[in-house]
């Protein structure tokens, strides 16, 4: 104990002069503010004794005077913002002690041991992460127990004067961890409130808070030149304020030394697989839902089963499933299952932008009904626009497809003024011509996409506007010509949602993929429409500035390439559900997946990357006939 003591006193002062020097920089702004004004004083003293008669220390007084005045007034309404400027709050779900009494006794404990303040409050974040947060700010005190867009506003002891910071707990440390590993974890977390009760330290956070809240007020019209002289005095402090916080974190990680220290070596690679998981499930298995309008209610039991998973994969972390059997730090909280939802529900906020609260459009889903409310509507969705955006490009072209030339792929159409006199000229038993795809039994039942102007009953709407130029509707033939509404149009040969439609479309032998191209961008386009919509449906009850949520998107930018591939695959996977008795499922670490036979198929996206990419469909047939999948039978949209 005695090293760690004079660690220990290494750090706190060093911390503490840091601390000074930040607060040296408020000092000598204020000095820089008075200045002017100590000036015209000793220049008004001056002309009152008779120290300065005559011309021109007139008109140098006023002049000073009212540049003081001018600095003064400008020096108080920025001090006034800074003092009064509510710092950003980290989004958390409150935890009372009556929530955790349990859990508020393992925190006291370790505060304990260490000698150090107890947090004022506990609370939880869907992060992988703890820290200690202080929400004594005179702002957090204005605001007492209101909240903000269901963001929960300090309402408790946390916001006294004086109070002890916030404990945040990353909520999936609870459901994976055990009691044991979950308390070597916190300890130099807990520990860091004795550094934060010294007056110095706590004067220079307040400060560097205040002039962070500054910035963001200044965002404001008109108050452009806060956010400047904020920002002027953030980068000569920054420096400082970084080395007191190293300081405040080597001191605190000392002191935590006689904690189970030996514990906390094993905790720490926890902490990593716990990391790996919650990205993994939030990117593979939350994303695709809350997309769809839905947020998965367990989500921090859910990491347990996809860090289960991850365990049975991976041999080095077979040791880890040992643990299992231990008592889970979740076993502290008092009811884990509604904690568990108002944490899903706050990620689902934070990572995507969700509503608040759940509603009509945004209901909560159970695992167990996640396959089918999810995953196979997200096919469906997925295989409708893919539908849609092969009607834009191929219908209004006119474009058959010989039998004599099966290989040869139709250019993407480029919509102009001549378009429809050369469509007007196509021949008239087009449509005739198109090649039957092999194994079909009859025609194409009449309610299909594709087989007459207007769209079939099972087809979705398309999300966005029709491209310019000639396009079909009542009165006109699908090129655009003057042709009766009632002739079909000569498109491709494929009328209706089929997956041999878009296997025809994307066939090329040359390599290129230029028909895929030229549907990945139309694709790209109605999903960038479908979500400019959605945006500017939620755009009124959202927030500018720091409390603009999503705060951490989860939508990684695509190419053109990847969302064809994703489109034709949920087709693919739609066809083999309509057709081959196959069932949508879900796996913890790659989401949405196709079970045949209640197996899992992995070998789906190469074969689908080499018709998206190559322009080869060769691999893919093989795949649908060893499944079973019909492609000519039309597929059930949303």
């Amino acid at each position: 104990m005695s090293g760690t003591g004079s660690t220990a006193e290494v750090g706190t002062p060093s911390a503490r002069s840091r601390a000074l020097a930040v607060l040296r920089v408020r000092s000598r702004a204020l000095a820089a503010v008075l200045l002017p004004a100590a000036l015209a004083v000793v220049l008004v003293a001056a002309r009152m004794t008779g120290r300065l008669a005559g011309d021109p220390w007139p008109a140098v007084t006023l002049a000073v005077c009212a540049v003081a005045a001018l600095v003064l007034l400008t020096g108080g309404i920025f001090g006034a913002v800074v003092l009064r400027a509510r710092p950003a709050v980290t989004p958390t779900v409150p935890l009372s002690e009556a929530a955790a009494p349990d859990l508020y006794r393992l925190v006291r404990d370790l505060a304990d041991r260490m000698d150090v303040p107890a947090p004022s409050a506990i609370a939880l974040t869907p992060d992988c992460d703890s820290w200690l947060e202080d929400r004594a700010h005179a702002a957090h005190r204005r605001a007492g127990a209101r909240a903000s867009g269901g963001i929960a506003g300090p309402a408790g002891p946390e916001s006294e004067p004086g109070a002890a910071p916030v404990l945040v707990i990353g909520s999936p440390f609870l459901w994976w961890m055990r009691v044991a590993e979950l308390r070597a974890v916190l300890a130099p977390v807990v520990a860091g409130t004795g550094p934060s009760a010294h007056p110095d330290i706590a004067d220079a956070r307040g400060f560097v808070r205040g002039l962070d809240a500054a910035v963001d007020v200044g965002s404001r019209p008109g108050l452009g030149w806060i956010a400047h002289c904020a920002r002027l005095l953030l980068r000569l402090c920054r420096t400082d304020a970084a080395e007191m916080e190293r300081g405040v974190a080597a001191a605190a990680a000392d002191r935590a030394q006689g904690v189970d220290y030996g514990l906390r070596i094993v905790a720490q690679e926890q902490v990593g697989l716990a990391y790996a998981g919650w990205d993994r499930l939030l990117t593979r298995v939350a994303l695709p839902a809350w997309r769809m309008g839905r947020w998965p209610a367990h989500l921090d039991a859910g990491v347990v089963s996809a860090l289960t998973e991850l365990s049975r994969r991976d041999r080095l972390a077979d040791e880890f499933t040992s643990r299992l059997g231990e008592r889970p730090a979740c076993d502290l909280l008092e009811q884990p299952g509604a904690v568990d939802e108002a944490t899903s529900l706050l990620a689902a906020r934070l990572f995507h932008g969700g509503p608040a609260e759940a509603g009509p459009d945004w209901s909560p889903v159970d695992w167990a009904a996640y396959p089918e409310e999810v995953v196979d509507r997200k096919w469906r969705t997925e295989a409708s626009r893919l539908h849609t955006a092969l009607d834009a490009l191929s219908v209004p072209a006119g474009l058959p497809r010989s039998p004599q030339a099966p290989q040869t792929p139709p250019k993407p159409p480029v919509p102009t003024a001549t378009a429809a006199p050369a469509a007007a000229q196509s021949p008239a038993p087009a449509a005739a011509q198109s090649p039957v795809p092999a194994g079909a039994s009859g025609p194409a039942p009449a309610v299909t996409r594709g087989s007459a102007p207007s769209p079939a009953p099972s087809a979705a709407p398309s999300p966005g506007p029709a491209p310019a130029g000639p396009s079909a509707g009542p009165g006109r033939d699908a090129a655009g010509g003057g042709l009766p509404a009632s002739v079909p149009p000569a498109e491709d040969g494929f009328g209706g949602p089929t997956l041999e439609r878009v296997l025809a479309y994307l066939t090329d032998p040359t390599g290129e993929a230029a028909a895929g191209d030229a549907l990945a961008g139309r694709i790209g386009g109605d999903l960038a429409r479908e979500e400019r919509a959605a945006g500017s449906a939620e755009g009124p009850g959202r927030t500018g500035g720091a409390d603009t949520l999503p705060l951490f998107p989860l939508q990684p930018p695509r190419s053109g390439r990847d969302l064809l591939a994703d489109h034709v695959t949920a087709l693919v996977c739609c066809a083999a559900v309509d057709s081959a008795g196959a069932a949508p499922g879900l796996d913890w670490l790659d989401g949405p997946v196709l079970l045949v036979g209640g197996r899992r198929r992995a070998d789906l996206a190469p074969r689908v990357l080499s018709l998206v990419e190559d322009g080869d469909p060769a691999p893919l047939r093989e795949w649908l006939a060893e499944v079973g999948v019909r492609p000519e039978k039309p597929v059930r949209l949303v």
